[in-house]
Formats: structure tokens, sequence, C-alpha cells
């Protein structure tokens, strides 16, 4: 079967517009890549690229300037990364920038965002190395914040058990908490500080009054601080006191003296003492004499009341209401 015209056409017609859509592409691609533009390169060395990879976007301020061209690493904790850059930035950057790996948006690819220096510095140059920095990447931070997160758990199960034992009575707090009649045992006590201190003021004001009431022309207080005559006076009451003082202790200690040997001796006293038999034996006689005593004064009643004495014991009382009767 023969094509016809209309259908080479067409073809012809697709592979046209194919074409040039493919070129289109291509130089949107290669634009986006600095393919077709003058670049330069420069490069930054970090620890960890968190994911970066070839043909990720190069910032400066913000503005896309270029693409990641080269990624290798030198070693386990540095890694070079090789940046293409329009030439046209050239004049703009400085050596002091400084190159950090970032993430465009919460879930977008990694991009290397370069920061102009704060203070003045020369020109960047093609193949110059930019400082970099490495921020702190999102594995690091869950750790960080799994170790805070265990922290705070630990943290939280002390304050409970700290909690648990206020309210049970425990410790001191606890006992300041639960405890009402320490919780007004200390109440009292502020209140009495309160009383002391309001009595402390008051002693005061009246010690000022009477310093201030002191005539120190005409009264005693006068005398002792101006006049020397009186000064001595008093200081030989005050020897003559320690004079006394001391003969004070010699008393005491001869009386010291005579106990130890009294305590020590053998002497009556001594024996009287010490000897916890000779004290029994002596109340056991008091006992004895007392006890006698009750049963005379039983047996005197008696005999008064016999038919052999009871004349004698009436005639003693006839003599005793005499005697009293005389004496009136």
């Amino acid at each position: 079967m023969k094509t016809s015209n209309t259908q080479k056409f067409s073809l012809g017609l697709f592979i046209f517009i194919t074409t040039i859509i493919l070129v289109i592409a291509l130089y949107l691609i290669g634009n986006k890549q600095n393919l077709f533009g003058h670049t330069f390169r420069a490069s930054a060395v970090f620890n960890n690229v968190n994911g970066l990879i070839l043909g990720n976007n190069v910032r400066y301020s913000g503005i896309n300037i270029g693409t990641v061209k080269n990624i290798v690493m030198i070693n386990d904790s540095t890694i070079c990364v090789d940046m293409v850059i329009e030439d046209k930035m050239l004049k703009h950057m400085k050596k002091n920038a400084v190159a950090a790996i970032g993430s465009d948006g919460l879930v977008g690819s990694m991009v290397i965002n370069i920061v102009p220096g704060k203070e003045d510095s020369v020109a960047l140059k093609p193949g110059d190395t930019i400082s970099s920095y490495n921020k702190t990447s999102t594995t690091d931070m869950l750790e960080t914040l799994n170790t805070t997160n265990d922290n705070a758990a630990k943290l939280t199960s002390d304050l409970l058990k700290i909690t648990n034992k206020i309210n049970q009575g425990e410790g001191t707090l606890g006992m300041l908490i639960t405890d009402d009649g320490l919780a007004s045992n200390l109440k009292e006590t502020v209140v009495n500080l309160k009383n002391s201190s309001a009595n402390a003021s008051s002693t005061i004001r009246e010690l000022k009054n009477i310093i201030s009431a002191i005539n120190y022309d005409e009264s005693l207080a006068a005398v002792l601080l101006s006049d020397s005559i009186s000064a001595n006076k008093m200081k030989s009451i005050i020897v003559n006191l320690e004079e006394s003082s001391s003969g004070i202790d010699s008393v005491i200690t001869n009386l010291n003296d005579v106990v130890l040997q009294v305590k020590n001796g053998k002497g009556t006293l001594n024996y009287m003492v010490s000897d916890t038999i000779l004290v029994d034996n002596i109340d056991e006689t008091m006992k004895n004499i007392k006890e006698g005593s009750v049963r005379l004064n039983e047996n005197l009643e008696a005999l008064k009341h016999n038919f052999l004495f009871r004349g004698y014991f009436r005639k003693l009382e006839r003599q005793q209401r005499k005697e009293a009767e005389n004496k009136n």
C-alpha cells in the first residue's frame, strides 16, 4: 500500500515539531544547568553534604546563580563540592562568602546557599574555595531530641517520685505541707518572732529615750563619764570585786577539798554518806521508833480507862485545870 502525500506531510510536520520541542527542551535544560552560558568554577568543602546531588541549585543571597557540578570525597570527614556559577555574578562575590547546605523548602531538594560576608574582602576568583558552614543535620537534631526526650522522661519520673513522697508526708517539705500541727507551730513561731522583733524595737526606742533624757551636765552619768576621781573609785571597786571573787574561788576550792576528803576518807561523815546499809538501818530504826511511839500512846490510852489507874489520871486532869485557871 502506497503512502499518500497527506500522510507524508503529516509525518514530516510531526518530526519537525518534535525536533523543535526537543531543541527547546535541550536549550532550557542546558540553560538551567549553565551549559551554554559563560560560567566559572568555585569549590566548597563540607563534612556532610546531607544528600546533595549533582545538578542541585547554587544560590547567592537567595538567587539561583549556578548548579553543583561535581562531588568528590577526599577522606572520611572531608567532601569537596565543585560548583558552576554564572560569570556575571563574579563581580558581586567576595572571598569571605560562606557556603552552607540547606533544603529547598520542607521536603524539597538540597541546595547550596552562599551568604556574603559581613566585612569587606577581596573579590572571588575562578577556582577559589569558599568557606563553608556545616549545619546540624536532621539526624543529629533527632538524636538530640531523643536524648532530650529521655532526660525529660527521667526528670518527670524523679519529679513524680518527689511529689508522691511530699503527698505522703515524707521529708521536711512533706511535713510542712501535710502536718497541720507543724504548720501551726511554724505559724506560732513566726508570730513569736514578730512579737520579739516588735518588743526589741520598743526596747531600743525606750533605751534611746532614756539616753536622750540623761542630763550629761548634772547627772551621775556625767560624773561617771567625765570625773576622773569617780572613775578611779569605780576601778578600785572593780579591783576589790575581783579580789573578793578570787577569795570566793579559794573558799570553794577548800570546800571541794573537804568534800573530796569526806568522800574518799574512812571517817564518820563518809560512812554516813556512802554506806547505804547504815542509811537503811537508820530508816528502819526510825520506823520502829515511830511504831513504838504509836503503841505507847495506845497503851497510855488503855491505862487511862483501866480501873486501877483511872483515879490517878483524873487527879492529873484536875491539877492541869487548876493550873490553867490560876494562869487565867
